[in-house]
């Protein structure tokens, strides 16, 4: 028998679950083909990953343009290979001299239209494959930066090593990767703690 559901879901994902992974429980219990999301969340992250169903799925182009909202935590002084806690160690610099300033004067550079350059552990595509494939086989490839805007960054709090914001931005813009950007500038390495997505 045909299943005529048809509409949208706002899941609020769990941690270890990919946004496929998610569709597929999804299709599973619902019984129903056709079931797409809104726009990939990372597995470590948790929060709002809406779902269209059925023939509201052809509403998905559209809200993949939506603009995005996170409330993040960046570990200032740890650098690592996937730009978030879960990718492996590269370095480790002393964080400890880093002034409430300095932070706050380094996120005035976040702000507006940036140019970030994706990660290599993420669905971006080179040559037709995405970059995470890549990455996994230990080959590295250069990337061009693209240009996202950030539209307001929040400091919410800092707890050293920890600094925790709340951003708004565009479509495709990359907390981990701002993360990185910003112990870059600060000059002791950071890397995306936790990852939480309260809007979209």
């Amino acid at each position: 028998m045909k299943n005529n559901l048809y509409g949208a879901l706002n899941i609020n994902k769990s941690p270890g679950f990919t946004s496929h992974d998610v569709v597929q429980k999804v299709r599973n219990l619902l019984r129903i083909k056709k079931v797409g999301h809104t726009g990939t969340l990372d597995p470590a992250a948790s929060g709002v990953l809406p779902l269209c169903l059925g023939k509201a799925t052809r509403m998905s182009q559209y809200l993949l343009e939506a603009d995005k909202e996170y409330h993040l935590a960046a570990k200032l002084g740890e650098t690592t290979d996937t730009q978030d806690a879960k990718g492996k160690l590269l370095e480790t610099k002393d964080y400890t001299n880093i002034s409430p300033q300095a932070i706050k004067e380094a996120l005035k550079q976040f702000t507006g239209e940036i140019e970030q350059i994706p990660p290599m552990y993420s669905a971006c595509k080179h040559n037709g494959r995405r970059l995470y494939e890549l990455a996994r086989e230990g080959k590295w490839v250069k990337r061009e930066p693209r240009k996202v805007t950030i539209y307001n960054l929040t400091l919410e709090s800092i707890e050293l090593p920890f600094v925790n914001l709340i951003a708004t931005c565009s479509k495709g813009t990359y907390m981990r990767t701002l993360c990185a950007d910003l112990g870059e500038v600060l000059g002791c390495g950071a890397h995306l703690h936790k990852l939480i997505r309260t809007r979209c």
